[in-house]
């Protein structure tokens, strides 16, 4: 971040300044990616979810021997979380949260894709462990220089996997199967530059499926 701003400070009208009017701009890009978790909410979200989870669905099956194998993985000192799932309905992101809060992994923090959703909708999901990718990096190439916003976002993603917070990737999107999709690229790019860069000495990276007998 410190290399992005210097470049770019050249000819400004001082330092003071300079630097205020850059530490305004990390803390918009991070208002953008993140919120602070909210305990109150969480507690919340879970009793409603199970409600509402008991009205959706007849049963959740968790495989006994693979949580377990994910259970001795979680206690691994020093080595982070990426869970790699599919996505097959917009209720996966929550679906998947509950099931890992429930089981004892901590709340995971969810890479949230390029769908569309409201503001208030983005705020909870932000209060819930939403990260999102700041927008100007949406609308960017992938060949282009994302500048300040993918500097922050990677020191973002390089902080949340050295405090050993899960994290939740999704692959695909919801309507296209079998496709990485461009957003998941981005949050794969960002966890590799973490490990190649020594952020983290190594990750465990753990496969998730998720099925539904009728899709909601």
């Amino acid at each position: 971040v410190q290399d992005v701003t210097t470049g770019r400070s050249h000819g400004s009208r001082g330092d003071s300044e300079s630097n205020r009017q850059w530490k305004e701009e990390i803390l918009k890009i991070l208002a953008e990616i993140q919120a602070p978790l909210s305990l109150l909410t969480l507690r919340l979200c879970n009793w409603a979810l199970l409600k509402f989870l008991n009205c959706l669905f007849l049963n959740v099956q968790l495989h006994r021997g693979q949580l377990d194998m994910v259970l001795r993985a979680s206690k691994a000192p020093g080595v982070p979380l990426v869970f790699l799932s599919t996505h097959k309905s917009p209720l996966d992101g929550l679906l998947l949260s509950f099931l890992l809060f429930s089981q004892g992994l901590g709340v995971p923090r969810v890479a949230v894709g390029s769908q569309a959703c409201s503001s208030r909708l983005r705020a909870l999901l932000r209060c819930l462990g939403g990260i999102f990718l700041p927008s100007r990096m949406g609308q960017m190439p992938s060949n282009q220089d994302e500048g300040l916003p993918g500097a922050v976002l990677a020191v973002y993603i390089e902080e949340v996997l050295r405090s050993q917070q899960p994290l939740l990737i999704f692959l695909e999107e919801p309507s296209v199967t079998q496709h990485l999709s461009a957003p998941a690229r981005e949050w794969l790019a960002l966890v590799y530059r973490a490990v190649r860069d020594g952020a983290v000495p190594d990750i465990l990276m753990v496969p998730v499926g998720i099925a539904y007998d009728v899709a909601p």
